[in-house]
């Protein structure tokens, strides 16, 4: 990597340049979904699913999350601005780690529906981001006007999720609709700024911040697949 473009705006670079960062950061992201999927394959294949997800579920779920969103916070802001490269696959691999243990208890559950559910969840997700990126890749449009509305949106939701921890009420089939809705903007948001504003030394901070994206799309389409089944 040439140093001294380090920093630089990859729409500042050139063709071979942008296309090298572009290509760095889905290979980043599809071996970060990997790794999701051999950690899952692991811990359900090992028996160990069970009493991680018998444990998950006697925490209050407000401790998992906030524990959840200050690791998410600490990783992304590593991967974004680490210098060096080991602190940032250290960012990734932690990230993911913790993405694969706070999907253990549905997974668990959603395992235990009808067969193919979590299957038919991960398709969709995968078919969903494809299309939104194919939209991104090929309009070349600069979707960072969606910032705002990811911003009211998480904040929104977070409240909503909030609420119905401490009131007891569920979050019914449109929340999951609408949450898909938002993964689906953040897509968009994340694959723009890879292709114009992301600097050329930044792939990983990059396939984290899509890897989130996808994987909160999956959350909420598998939730929208095991109602479905109820």
């Amino acid at each position: 990597m040439n140093t001294a473009t380090m920093g630089i705006p990859v729409s500042a670079l050139s063709e071979d340049a942008r296309a090298a960062f572009i290509t760095r950061t889905y290979v980043h992201l599809f071996g970060a979904i990997g790794a999701f999927t051999l950690i899952e394959v692991g811990l359900f294949s090992s028996g160990l699913a069970r009493p991680i997800a018998q444990a998950m579920v006697s925490i209050p779920w407000l401790a998992i999350l906030g524990a959840f969103m200050v690791v998410s916070w600490f990783a992304s802001r590593l991967a974004h601005s680490a210098e060096s490269v080991l602190a940032q696959y250290a960012a990734l691999g932690g990230f993911v780690l913790a993405q694969a243990l706070i999907f253990v208890p549905m997974l668990f559950i959603a395992e235990r529906m009808a067969g193919g559910v979590i299957e038919s969840a991960a398709i969709t997700t995968l078919l969903g981001f494809g299309a939104l990126t194919a939209v991104a890749l090929i309009t070349r449009k600069d979707f960072s006007f969606l910032r705002s509305v990811l911003v009211w949106g998480f904040v929104v939701a977070l409240v909503g999720i909030v609420a119905s921890v401490i009131f007891g009420f569920q979050m019914g089939t449109w929340f999951s609709v609408a949450m898909v809705a938002l993964a689906g903007c953040a897509i968009l948001y994340d694959t723009s700024n890879i292709l114009h504003h992301y600097p050329e030394d930044r792939h990983v901070g990059a396939a984290l911040q899509l890897f989130a994206s996808v994987a909160m799309m999956f959350w909420y389409v598998l939730r929208l697949f095991m109602s479905s089944d109820d």
